[in-house]
């Protein structure tokens, strides 16, 4: 029998007998095999050798051979092997070491609070969780371990019972085990708890631990108790840089940036150098608040302070910029990230890939997908939903999915993002295929895909198809509706022009008991902005109330908004000044709601107040500010308001200004100057401009600049049988027919296409439509040619006689004096009336209205397709001028 020495730093060589026959130099690596039961020794030397030298697996294999002799183990050798198995994170191996635990000589606290952590440190916090609870001993390692788990997992609620299970069992934490229970009572805003441990801190003769006091000042700042932790901080004997840290962050979750600023200062003056932490807390917040610039600035000095921004400050930076609708510049930040030698994390890319999709930028896109395959993280699952997406904004489908295809690990959203790009281009059968494909998956179909799938139905018009998956989500699909799957069908439904339909779907959302949220109040608003629709407002404003909606200032703006828009300008002023905290839409919706009423002095005043106040006009207040020197004919002030535009407030002005401009000159009768004003613009005018000049050679009877108004309306929109109307007419008036072919060319064409004009009233809750030359109702015509009469002679006709129905005498009474008939036959007079007019309201038309508004003493509201109208007392808003 030959003997073979093993080296062991623990003991002196011991012989091991073996029965493995003579060995050459060149022999395999002996295993161990016992001829007779050997010395403990012996075993545990071997055993340890082999794990220093990496074979685990050998020793672990091994430990049946120490069975088979009917040997032990020592617990710290078996200890260690169970370390070995954290080290080189093997599940396998620590699985096999714990069904071998009977070869342990003593197995107690210690080992049993091994196997907790070899579980939970290897990613098996069940398996941890069961072994914890079957050890009948616990000590406070025993708890350490598991508690130390459940942190590792982000287990903070799990965290806070085991400290009161430890606590019943009679184990106080110590000054390492407190800490990861007070980040736990942190980080699940526990602050009833994280007291109660300070006090138990207080008693335990532990205050003056600095890691302690550090996480109980955590605890009492995420928890938005600022006066608390201000004075906790403040009677600190001890800070360092995570206790300025923690105090700056509290605020800055709080949204006061400037107190975190002005303690920076003070931690500076302090001497405690701020680290990278403290400046990323700081600009964090500054880009989460859409203060950008300002978190520019602090990187900028963070650089001065010797302290280079790593990875998280450009990621901060970047998606800040591309959250706040600055996606260009957060492409240039990873330009400038790249060439600082900064390399981009998952999130980082995703950042900048997602401002790429948001841009419609499919170039620089692929340039980040190619970074992205360069630094590895193409196999990353964010990475990779963010490439789907980015490809599927832009259009590039094949590109979407073959991103989608290299993704091995697809998740739901990996799969919501290809099904919306397919919905949302219009492919829905290649969508509704791949929604099969995800049922078959390991990933079911969640809410979100149920609504991409409803909403892409219902925006590509099949509505059927839409209602059957809605109906089919609960029942097959087993997937509970949510709020965003009705306002799938809301907004579609709105989509397609169905208002009836969608103001169907929010009653039957509300009755089913689900609750309307801003998205859909936002969605249903805005289609009730007309006359005959106020008291759905009104309805849809009890609902915003019933919500707590109210304090949503995008909510407010719109109501604002939809008030005006439906004739009820006391109401917009009402809710405007209730709003505490205005912004510039705010501003804007009241001053166009009274540019619309007529009310020009009203919405001059509320700009200058809202200039006072410090708040910067946008483009949208100065088109309404245009128009409202143009109602008051002040058309120097028009003039120099436009101006202001570029050269006080540099901004670019768009075509709504330019036609705003159009329409000031030509109310003022200054049509030389409008049509001088179109030919320097340094954009092409487009339909509205023209349009804006056609109105004012209309009324101020310019024949010559009408026709070229015309034509290049003509021009623009050919398709458009209302401008072939309107040019048939002036070539008429003027006995110039011009190019005889073409006026043919429009005869023939209008000869097929006429439009009737069409309006709608509602009276007792019922809205009601009238045609024009409707002849049903002799007693509507008997008093509709009472009033004629009365009309005659009211008014002088001035302009040119066009309009885009025709005359009564060839298509019969225009639709809105029926209308005027039946809101005034066979009742008192009523005091409002509310119309909407599908064509422009003819001249005839607009001097009856006036009548009845001094005859009956009624107030008038008219919507047509050019202008609002409010007639009262003989008077109109739009000054004759429409």
């Amino acid at each position: 029998m030959e003997t073979q020495i093993i080296p062991c730093n623990s003991c002196t060589p011991a012989p091991i007998p073996s029965k493995l026959g003579n060995q050459s130099n060149f022999s395999p690596k002996p295993t161990l095999s016992f001829a007779e039961k050997p010395h403990p020794k012996v075993a545990d030397s071997y055993l340890n050798y082999l794990r220093k030298n990496g074979r685990l697996s050998e020793a672990v294999t091994a430990l049946d051979s120490v069975a088979q002799r009917g040997s032990k183990v020592k617990p710290k050798t078996y200890l260690n092997l169970l370390q070995s198995c954290i080290d080189a994170n093997c599940i396998q191996l620590g699985r096999k070491l714990h069904a071998r635990i009977d070869l342990v000589e003593e197995v107690n606290p210690f080992v049993e609070t091994k196997i907790v952590s070899m579980y939970a440190k290897c990613g098996c916090l069940d398996d941890a969780r069961k072994v914890f609870y079957e050890i009948r001993v616990k000590n406070l390692y025993t708890w350490s371990a598991m508690i130390g788990a459940c942190s590792r997992e982000q287990r903070w609620r799990e965290v806070v019972e085991l400290f009161f299970d430890m606590m019943e069992g009679g184990f106080v934490p110590d000054s390492f085990l407190f800490p990861k229970i007070l980040q736990a009572c942190a980080n699940c805003r526990d602050f009833g708890t994280g007291k109660l441990i300070h006090s138990l801190v207080v008693r335990c003769g532990m205050s003056r631990c600095l890691r302690v006091n550090n996480s109980i000042l955590a605890v009492y700042a995420k928890s938005g108790k600022l006066s608390s932790a201000r004075r906790f901080f403040e009677n600190m004997d001890e800070r360092d840089r995570v206790t300025w840290n923690a105090i700056i962050s509290g605020y800055c979750q709080k949204g006061d940036n400037e107190e975190a600023r002005r303690l920076l200062d003070a931690m500076c003056e302090e001497g405690v150098q701020p680290g990278s932490v403290t400046w990323n807390i700081l600009i964090s917040s500054y880009n989460q608040l859409g203060h950008c610039d300002v978190a520019m600035e602090l990187m900028r000095k963070m650089d001065s302070f010797g302290i280079t921004p790593d990875v998280f400050t450009w990621t901060s930076m970047i998606s800040g910029f591309a959250q706040n609708n600055r996606r260009s510049q957060a492409l240039d930040l990873l330009k400038d990230m790249l060439w600082e030698g900064v390399e981009p994390n998952g999130v980082t890319l995703t950042s900048a890939i997602s401002a790429c999709a948001s841009l419609k930028s499919l170039d620089k896109g692929m340039e980040i997908h190619s970074i992205a395959v360069k630094m590895g993280f193409i196999c990353d699952v964010l990475v990779g939903n963010s490439l789907v997406d980015m490809y599927s904004k832009c259009g590039d489908l094949e590109a979407a999915q073959q991103v989608f295809d290299m993704i091995l690990e697809k998740d739901a959203y990996t799969w919501n993002s290809m099904i919306g790009g397919y919905c949302h281009t219009g492919y829905c059968g290649k969508a509704h295929l791949l929604f099969m494909k995800m049922k078959e998956s390991g990933v079911p179909p969640n809410v979100i895909t149920w609504n991409v799938m409803i909403s892409g139905f219902m925006q590509n018009g099949d509505e059927d198809q839409a209602m059957d998956l809605f109906r089919m989500m609960e029942k097959d699909g087993k997937i509970r509706r949510n709020t965003a799957s009705w306002n799938s069908l809301i907004s579609g439904y709105l989509h397609i022009g169905e208002k009836n339909k969608a103001f169907g779907i929010f009653r039957q959302m509300q009755s089913s008991f689900v609750i309307p949220n801003s998205v859909t109040i936002l969605s249903v608003l805005p289609a009730c902005a007309n006359l005959v629709a106020w008291k759905k407002v009104k309805e849809i404003h009890g609902c915003v109330i019933r919500r707590n909606l109210e304090t949503e200032l995008s909510i407010a703006n719109s109501l604002i908004d939809t008030y005006a828009k439906s004739g009820n300008i006391a109401y917009s002023r009402t809710i405007f000044d209730g709003i505490s905290s205005k912004d510039v839409i705010t501003w804007n919706s009241l001053i166009g709601g009274y540019v619309l009423h007529g009310y020009a002095d009203n919405a001059l005043d509320l700009f200058n107040q809202m200039k006072k106040l410090r708040f910067r006009p946008n483009r949208g207040t100065f088109v309404n500010v245009i128009f409202a020197y143009s109602l008051a004919g002040m058309v120097d002030e028009g003039e120099k308001a436009f101006s202001s535009i570029t050269e006080e407030f540099r901004i670019i002005p768009a075509l709504e200004h330019y036609s705003a401009m159009v329409c000031l000159y030509g109310r003022a009768g200054r049509l030389s100057k409008a049509m001088e004003f179109i030919e320097d613009m340094p954009i092409e005018p487009d339909s509205s401009t023209w349009a804006a000049l056609l109105t004012g050679c209309r009324i101020h009877g310019n024949i010559g600049l009408a026709i070229r108004a015309g034509e290049s309306l003509l021009d623009l929109e050919p398709g458009n049988f209302l401008i072939h109307e309107l040019i048939l007419k002036v070539y008429a008036l003027c006995g110039k027919f011009g190019d005889a072919s073409k006026t043919r060319k429009l005869e023939k064409e209008n000869a097929s296409q006429k439009f009737l004009g069409q309006c709608w009233i509602e009276v007792r809750n019922i809205v009601h439509t009238f045609l024009a030359g409707d002849q049903s109702s002799d007693v509507l015509y008997s008093w509709i040619q009472r009033i004629q009469e009365k009309v005659k002679g009211h008014d002088i006709q001035h302009g040119l006689c066009i309009g885009e129905e025709e005359r009564e005498e060839i298509g019969g009474v225009h639709s809105e004096k029926l209308a005027f008939a039946f809101a005034m036959v066979g009742s008192n007079a009523p005091k409002v009336i509310r119309i909407v007019k599908n064509l422009r309201m003819c001249d005839d038309c607009h001097r009856a209205a006036k009548y009845i508004s001094v005859a009956y003493g009624s107030e008038i509201y008219l919507n047509d397709s050019q202008c609002f109208h409010y007639f009262k007392n003989g008077h109109c808003s739009c000054k004759d001028y429409w």
